[in-house]
């Protein structure tokens, strides 16, 4: 996860309230020292340290947190409600047009993954919006991003407009939108022209071209590893022509937090998107609540919920569980469910995303997410016949030795896929004798991230350089 060292930091410096039945003012003073280096740590700027500490002391100094019941986990609130007044305090989604074209301009400095965006935007507004993209490329000072900006219509079919680097940026734009008119495009996506620093000359070209495009966002595109510096871009980029938002982009590298936690409260801009990956539907929108909860450790149940049910057909799953409850669940059907969870991502950030998890930072950053590839592979070496009727392979270690043989594969991994496998079907027949209450009790354990009975993820040594593989 993104703010892996943040996160660790903050959650560290929480235990120092946590579990207490009575607090004190040193206690307070205590922790947010430690909050206060993590911060800084962070590159978040100084001022916006500054405002968050004072906020969160003067709450957390209240009679009622004091002498509460519960005083620790109250602090914990105060300072994850901070960190997401800090973040944006509530999600601000695109601006589309309702009726006719939307004009969408992404602007930045060179190397700030603009270009990319511009592909992730067109790809997360056709599958989540229904729209109908055309990007245009506007950027004739770096011939690699005209290339680079074609092949990524390619890969997600996405129609691109370029007239070459000798055309002039603003015909580019004024005859692109007249061709997305034509070919009934509902939105335009412009790449921009950036540079290694602000300067007279780009912010020219960027005010004519936003007088032509009269575009309905103008998204600055930030590298999330930038810190506090992104502040300084963004309020260049905003005093000269007037920005809509921003978009975090590369936050799958080693991103401090600094400039997530700076931007919204130096600039006053929101943050509309992050990029989580480097594939292209790796775009999420930028939910403040949601990012303060993963990095404080208490997990994303909203976000995993919303990538079920975009990359999961309910009916597939929903008669996945029926056949499981009457034990007829086989092999045919887990492949299916491998393919519809690899569309979610890797199984390290979904994990990420469930609550008592995310602390388990080793664990998580052991999962090999080849993991789906090899059971596939062992199960498309099966038979027909042992796919569908799993008990062939329970009861056959000859079997078993063979398909290793025909996969690749470890026969201990085929073993694993047979273990996980029954335990699937045997946790699913604990599920179909439980009342509503017992429903209840089994749904808050996860919540809290104690599992029960739920087998906890175990490390074990695997071959080569000895490091830990992730065990379900």
């Amino acid at each position: 996860m993104a703010f892996d060292s943040l996160s660790e930091r903050l959650q560290h410096a929480l235990k120092k309230v946590t579990g207490r039945g009575k607090l004190t003012e040193s206690d307070i003073d205590e922790m947010l020292r430690e909050v206060r280096l993590s911060l800084l740590e962070a590159d978040v700027n100084f001022k916006v340290v500054k405002k968050f500490l004072r906020e969160v002391k003067e709450k957390a100094l209240g009679e009622k947190i004091l002498t509460g019941l519960n005083p620790g986990q109250m602090v914990v609130d105060i300072v994850r409600e901070e960190l997401q007044n800090t973040l944006g305090s509530e999600a601000s989604e695109l601006n589309y047009n309702k009726n006719g074209l939307t004009v969408m301009m992404l602007v930045g400095l060179q190397g700030a993954g603009k270009t990319t965006a511009c592909g992730k935007i067109s790809l997360f507004s056709r599958k989540k919006y229904k729209k109908k993209p055309m990007l245009i490329a506007a950027d004739v000072y770096r011939p690699a991003a005209i290339n680079q900006l074609v092949t990524l219509g390619k890969q997600i079919d996405v129609p691109v407009f370029e007239m070459g680097t000798k055309a002039n940026p603003r015909k580019i734009v004024k005859e692109g939108i007249q061709e997305a008119i034509k070919s009934g495009c509902d939105l335009v996506i412009i790449d921009t022209a950036g540079r290694l620093q602000v300067n007279e000359e780009l912010m020219d070209e960027l005010k004519d071209i936003k007088e032509i495009a009269r575009p309905h966002e103008v998204l600055l595109a930030v590298d999330a590893m930038a810190g506090q510096d992104a502040v300084n871009v963004a309020l260049a980029f905003h005093e000269k022509i007037e920005l809509s938002g921003v978009i975090l982009t590369k936050l799958d590298g080693d991103a401090r937090g600094g400039a997530a936690l700076s931007i919204k409260e130096m600039t006053g801009l929101p943050i509309k998107l992050m990029s989580t990956g480097e594939k292209l539907d790796a775009l999420e929108i930028f939910y403040p609540d949601r990012l303060a909860e993963r990095i404080l450790g208490m997990g994303d149940v909203l976000s995993l919920i919303d990538s079920v049910k975009e990359n999961i057909d309910e009916d597939e799953m929903k008669n996945a569980a029926e056949r499981m409850m009457d034990d007829s669940f086989n092999y045919y059907d887990l492949m299916k469910q491998f393919k519809m969870i690899k569309k979610m991502g890797s199984l390290s950030k979904i994990m990420g995303f469930i609550p008592g998890l995310g602390k388990l930072k080793g664990a998580l950053n052991q999962v090999d997410d080849r993991l789906f590839e090899y059971y596939g592979a062992i199960i498309s070496s099966m038979t027909d016949k042992e796919r569908k009727n799993p008990k062939l392979i329970e009861d056959s270690a000859k079997r078993r030795e063979r398909i290793a043989k025909g996969s690749g594969r470890s026969i201990q991994e085929v073993n694993q896929l047979r273990n996980s496998f029954m335990q699937m079907k045997k946790t699913m027949r604990q599920f179909k004798g439980m009342d509503e209450t017992q429903m209840k009790r089994m749904q808050s354990q996860v919540q809290n991230g104690n599992y029960g009975g739920i087998a906890q993820p175990k490390m074990k040594k695997g071959k080569g350089k000895g490091k830990g593989q992730f065990r379900f």
